[in-house]
């Protein structure tokens, strides 16, 4: 029976401590089964107190999955670390369960209430004691990092809305630099989000827990903004490609590239080189609506909407399966063209605000846009 407890206790500290370094340690986004676990379990507890609530509920009760994911992991592995040398101290000792649990207690949280002159089980004592602080401080210096990056990739999408709307989407960043005389801005905004997506590829996929991290406006959200900046850039190429400037190319490597990061870290499955004519599941229909919503400002394309199609087509297969699976993954706003949710709603449009300048008679009239 000891060796039993003696195998399964360093089994226990074997998997916590392989949890803490591809979480807090490796800088390569290491899978972890027990923070993802937890994810999943703690994202589905919240949901359960917004069942019969739209987004807004979901939103409300979803704020708390990032902290309670932090407090969860570091209290799952001094739990975790506690089982599995409270297993120790009693395989290799004539302890009882308690007083080997309360001794491995003891140590690990460095208190000495429970010291004993026994030789051969210093060494346990003593490398528990040092885990509880060690365990301690590089949670303690995780927190900075998280928020660096948290702070980083809410600046550029806050920039984003005045360009987008809340929440983002595509055609509505097309159709706002026409109607304000901006489309000059737009190399600008796709070298932004450039970076941007190579600086959410890098954080996110050694982070994931950043996934949790929600806006500090509910219609606000990176992921939404990302899909908006590809689609506006996609939309670009395929409409007028001999006016779309180089960089529209650059953002949409990236911005699949990173998504594609993420979905690794995540072990989520999906076609890393998909055929242009592949399906996808935006139809025309929706296509054709928003193109003709991008000519009412003065967009003037190249190609009809039926020619561009299997040209924007050809750029969303890169990212839209992986794009909606995280969307419906991290309960995002359900934006337009961000796929379906796991809570009932509607497609959320972005709100325009009302035009303010004085009649001119050259000026489009856009109508807001509807679900």
């Amino acid at each position: 029976m000891e060796w039993i407890s003696g195998v399964a206790g360093g089994l226990v500290l074997v998997l916590v401590l392989s949890s803490i370094l591809r979480t807090l340690v490796v800088p390569r986004g290491l899978y972890s089964s027990l923070v993802f676990r937890l994810w999943w379990l703690l994202r589905r507890l919240l949901r359960l107190t917004a069942l019969r609530g739209g987004y807004d509920a979901i939103d409300r009760v979803q704020t708390w999955l990032a902290p309670l994911m932090l407090i969860g992991t570091l209290a799952t592995w001094l739990a975790g670390a506690l089982f599995g040398y409270g297993l120790l101290l009693h395989a290799l000792s004539s302890l009882s369960w308690s007083t080997a649990f309360r001794e491995a207690g003891s140590s690990l949280f460095t208190l000495g209430f429970a010291s004993d002159v026994r030789l051969k089980l210093s060494v346990i004592d003593f490398m528990a004691a040092a885990t509880g602080p060690v365990l301690i401080a590089l949670q303690i210096a995780y927190l900075p990092t998280l928020y660096g990056a948290y702070n980083r990739r809410e600046l550029e999408v806050t920039l984003l809305q005045a360009r987008a709307g809340e929440p983002a989407w595509g055609p509505e960043i097309l159709a706002r630099q026409w109607l304000v005389d901006t489309e000059t801005a737009l190399p600008e905004l796709y070298r932004a989000w450039e970076r941007f997506a190579a600086d959410i590829g890098e954080s996110h996929s050694t982070y994931p827990v950043l996934l949790t991290f929600r806006s500090p406006r509910p219609y606000r959200n990176w992921l939404v903004g990302l899909i908006a900046v590809m689609d506006a850039a996609a939309l670009q190429l395929a409409l007028d490609p001999r006016v779309a400037p180089p960089e529209a190319r650059l953002v949409l490597r990236a911005g699949f590239t990173a998504l594609r990061d993420i979905a690794r870290a995540l072990r989520m499955s999906f076609d890393a080189d998909p055929l242009p004519d592949t399906p996808i599941l935006l139809t025309f229909e929706e296509f054709d609506e928003a193109v003709a919503m991008i000519q009412t400002t003065g967009f003037r394309a190249e190609r009809s909407p039926k020619d561009a199609w299997p040209h924007f087509r050809g750029w969303r297969v890169n990212y839209e399966a992986v794009a909606y699976e995280l969307c419906r993954r991290c309960d995002a706003v359900p934006a337009l063209w961000t796929g379906p949710r796991d809570f009932p709603g509607e497609p959320v449009p972005p709100l325009r605000p009302a035009d303010r300048r004085p009649p001119h008679p050259g000026r489009p009239q856009v109508p807001p846009v509807s679900g």
